[in-house]
């Protein structure tokens, strides 16, 4: 199954387990070696550029599987795994450790949570991007901009996992730089909604989307269906890590004509394929009319990416918001023998006016922040000038 990116945030943060400064055991190094040396080979073997970006890949191999292989746990497995796959300067290079792959898989489950979004920033560096309500993240008043330092004393790491009911002691530096401790206890809560629509102002519909998930293209031909011309469309894809190729094209079905080219890949062989909108949205003969927005922000990635560049050199949607993230090389998942999963770059992309996103980003038509602060406030200057915009367009009478 093609992705477009592996999920860099998680929806809770997790319990560290004892560390060990023995000796890993035989079955342990095995599994470790195992592991090890998939990830290698399959860098060496698929990864789009044959030539790995000019690192010498078999002096990586020398250097990071000793590590690998004398790792006690998969915190010191998949930081081996994870400092080689960074000479590749690649964010959709990367291995999850087997808690990390099993909770993304439920991430649209019934679980015990604590209820709060990590997004990595520089090194090892974790900032609390989001907070659910009602969650124990919230009652214990964690902030939205604070950064994680320990869990139970430990640097945290997504090979932790997290027990309903389990005290977790977590160390916060707040917005103002002070060091805050708190006990929170996860308790089992219902998943957040991978799709939600918003009503609520009249004239416009706003469609929110987490993730690029199977049946996102469908859901938003849903939406459209019956839908007023006169109606404002805002697509708000904020904080979204990315997903499905194939869902790209759907979303886009609903909003460039059928057979119109959006993109270039190219792969390791360096045959290049146009990405065309091949599907329609929802059995209708053309696509919707309805002015559309987009939103976006430094946490949009990949899939949350393309669709806003595609709209925006088709002159088909107004972009809103901050600078992207710059991740959108076309990716493939491999599962490994432990039950970890390794993310891997499979083709490069450029969009059809000649832009490369991939280190670059998408630069919205309208550049407007939303701080830290905004969001604690409940305003949302980005929605609100989306609005506008689209308002302006289409003036009353």
């Amino acid at each position: 199954m093609k992705r477009l990116s592996s999920v860099l945030c998680v929806f809770a943060v997790l319990l560290a387990q004892p560390v060990s400064a023995q000796a890993p055991s035989p079955d342990r190094m095995r599994m470790n070696q195992r592991v090890f040396d998939r990830v290698w080979n399959e860098v060496r073997r698929t990864y789009y550029d044959p030539h790995l970006h000019g690192v010498d890949w078999q002096a990586a191999r020398d250097r990071y599987r000793p590590q690998a292989l004398a790792a006690v746990d998969d915190r010191g497995l998949y930081r081996a795994l994870s400092g080689m796959l960074d000479l590749l300067d690649d964010d959709h290079a990367g291995a999850q450790p087997p808690a990390s792959v099993r909770r993304q898989e439920r991430l649209r489950q019934r679980r015990a949570v604590i209820g709060f979004t990590l997004a990595r920033e520089e090194g090892e560096t974790y900032r609390v991007e989001q907070v659910r309500s009602g969650s124990p993240a919230d009652e214990a008043g964690i902030g939205l901009g604070w950064r994680l330092r320990a869990v139970d004393g430990r640097d945290w790491g997504p090979e932790f996992d997290v027990v309903e009911g389990r005290p977790v002691t977590l160390t916060l530096i707040d917005d103002t730089g002070a060091e805050r401790e708190t006990v929170v206890t996860p308790r089992v809560m219902e998943p957040v909604p991978a799709f939600s629509a918003d009503r609520s102002r009249p004239g416009v519909l706003v469609l929110r989307a987490e993730g690029f998930e199977a049946g996102l293209g469908r859901w938003v031909a849903e939406q459209l269906r019956g839908l007023p011309s006169e109606t404002d469309v805002v697509l708000d894809l904020r904080g979204n890590p990315g997903g499905r190729l194939m869902e790209v094209e759907a979303v886009l079905a609903c909003f460039l004509p059928r057979g119109e080219d959006w993109a270039r890949r190219t792969g390791r062989t360096g045959r290049v394929v146009l990405l065309r909108t091949e599907t329609d949205c929802d059995g209708r003969a053309t696509p919707v009319a309805n002015d559309l927005a987009v939103l976006v922000d430094g946490s949009s990635r990949s899939a949350a990416e393309l669709t806003p560049a595609a709209l925006q050199q088709s002159r088909r949607a107004v972009v809103v918001g901050e600078r992207t993230a710059g991740a959108v090389l076309i990716s493939q998942d491999t599962s490994l023998p432990d039950g970890g999963r390794l993310s891997l770059s499979r083709a490069d992309l450029i969009m059809r006016d000649g832009r490369r996103l991939e280190k670059n980003g998408l630069t919205p038509d309208a550049i407007v922040a939303r701080t830290a602060e905004d969001r604690r406030a409940g305003r949302d200057p980005q929605l609100e000038a989306a609005i506008r915009l689209l308002s302006e367009n289409n003036p009353p009478g």
